[in-house]
């Protein structure tokens, strides 16, 4: 069989019907084998970064797929999306009309996987203790408008909000709100290294070379008890240190799937060269890329500087260089397929325009050239990212107005000095926790942002962000999230570049494909089986 391209709509579980008839799977794999799933992501312990997995430090699309396959959360977001389910809860909602108190009821017999049982306690301790951390580089943000924490009992858990959150319960649905024991994890401290334990669908045992793991194995926790339903007895993830080796050993048969990242070229060769036995599938996508900006360095001080760079980059000709047909050129924080998105920017600034670009710096007292270094990760996104940097520096300096250079640094690096504010601009992109216009702006203008960001806007923060959260209805909260891009467009805090899709590649005796990966580029490996024939 010759290798097909599968494109997945948006609501792609219209299709869960047809999928699901098209042949039975063996949920042990051949032989008992595991399936192998190959990735590019990169898992690093270092003397800033030495508890990879550990809840309270994680806050990477990488390191959070492998915990969502080892701990438990209250709710998960089903495999087609949506609002999320009850997972380690059997109930969960709000219980006043200002969705400031929620409650949760456990499932009965919740065990973690060494057999000690799990609680509301646990839950409590768990949340608790990522506050109590309140790691630099960690999820502490999206837990931190909690106020307090009841539980009643074993299995009733009541958390008590500071200000209304209709998000909350995609919140507690991310590994930040994992469940884990106290035997393993202590209270105040990160548990270093690369251990990860709970009361998820697998366990988990790593090889390690060196300060890396090479490969993670997910075996079928029998202790789990939950809403997921495990197509395989085990997983085993590989990290590869290049895309080009990741797709010989597809096409080797060493691996059964390749996820992140694939390159560019990787895709439009797989399209339109047909590789024997292997399915090309293309996903919805929520992935953006930006360019960062440290508002107290001198060299980017002036929102002037800002501006003018939001009014010369020209999103078009870089998505078509070096990203064509994977992504479109974004205008706003919100990507276009998340409700209240506008185009803010464009709105602004319109098509790339020197003239105007230049008038802006001339208004602003500021002497051309500006000087500036673009800063990005090497490793994280692809090697694509130095190609995309060049473009960028290329476009900015046939202006005249600019004289730019560009620094590529490894990620294990990168993120530390980026959040100690050692870059003036860099490059980064955004995988969101959740679906929501939430979670594309708070993140960069709420307290304890995801970048350390020493950028305020009070109306946004104090105002605008509280006011979408008290909106249950998420349609209904377009007008707070309307200002908040005009605000980001005006002072320009981060400057959006583009929207990228998704791709997978698989070897077609692998089933369940369609939901391995979801729109927030979640890794739902559980999903996976072998086809009967």
């Amino acid at each position: 069989m010759n290798r097909k391209t599968l494109v997945l709509p948006a609501v792609i579980g219209l299709l869960a019907p047809a999928l699901a008839a098209c042949g039975g799977v063996d949920v042990g794999g051949k032989g008992g084998d595991a399936i192998v799933v190959g990735t590019t992501d990169q898992f690093v312990a270092t003397k800033d970064a030495p508890a990879p997995f550990d809840p309270a430090f994680a806050y990477d699309a990488g390191a959070w797929n492998v915990l969502r396959q080892t701990v438990q959360m209250l709710m998960h977001v089903p495999r087609g999306g949506g609002e999320p389910v009850p997972d380690a809860a059997s109930k969960c909602g709000f219980t006043d009309t200002q969705n400031e108190s929620y409650r949760c009821t456990l499932r009965s017999g919740l065990k973690f996987a060494d057999g000690d049982a799990l609680t509301a306690e646990d839950v409590k301790f768990s949340v608790e203790r990522v506050l109590k951390i309140k790691n630099n580089n960690g999820p502490v943000a999206l837990l931190s408008n909690i106020d307090t924490i009841e539980t009643n009992g074993d299995h009733e858990i009541v958390f008590h909000l500071k200000t209304p959150d209709a998000t909350f319960p995609y919140k507690i649905a991310t590994p930040a709100a994992a469940i884990v024991d106290s035997d393993t994890y202590e209270a105040d401290r990160l548990r270093d290294g690369f251990a990860a334990d709970g009361s998820g669908p697998y366990t988990l045992e790593t090889e390690t070379e060196g300060d890396r793991v090479v490969k993670a194995v997910f075996t079928k926790n029998p202790e789990y008890k939950g809403d997921l339903k495990l197509r395989n007895d085990k997983i085993e993830l590989r990290s590869f240190t290049d895309t080009e080796s990741m797709e010989k050993a597809l096409k080797d048969g060493d691996i059964s799937m390749m996820t992140r990242t694939l390159q560019p070229e990787q895709i439009k060769d797989l399209s339109e060269n047909p590789a024997e036995g292997i399915d090309l599938v293309e996903m919805p996508g929520l992935e953006i890329r930006y360019l960062g900006f440290d508002t107290d360095d001198s060299t980017v001080k002036s929102k002037a500087v800002r501006q003018a760079l939001a009014a010369v980059v020209d999103r078009g000709d870089l998505a078509s260089k070096v990203y064509p047909a994977t992504a479109e050129p974004l205008y706003s924080l919100i990507p276009n397929t998340i409700t209240g998105h506008q185009n803010a920017f464009f709105n602004k600034y319109g098509e790339p325009n020197r003239p105007k670009a230049a008038g802006i710096l001339k208004a602003a007292g500021i002497t051309t050239p500006v000087k500036l270094t673009l800063n990005y990760t090497t490793d994280h996104y692809g090697p694509a990212t130095k190609k995309e940097f060049e473009v960028l520096q290329e476009q900015l300096n046939a202006t005249s107005l600019f004289d730019v250079d560009i620094e590529g640094t490894e990620w294990s690096k990168f993120r530390d000095s980026q959040k100690r504010g050692e870059y003036a601009v860099y490059g980064m992109g955004w995988f969101p926790d959740f679906p929501d216009a939430d979670n594309y702006v708070a993140p960069f203008l709420d307290k304890d942002n995801f970048l350390n960001s020493p950028y305020v806007s009070s109306e946004a923060r104090n105002k605008l962000i509280p006011e979408s959260r008290r909106a249950a209805d998420r349609a209904s909260a377009a007008g707070p999230f309307e200002r908040i891009q005009e605000i980001v467009a005006n002072d320009v805090p981060v400057l959006p570049l583009w929207q990228g899709k998704q791709y997978v590649a698989a070897r077609d005796d692998i089933t369940g494909v369609e939901w391995a990966i979801n729109s927030s580029a979640d890794l739902q490996l559980w999903e996976l089986g072998r086809g009967v024939s």
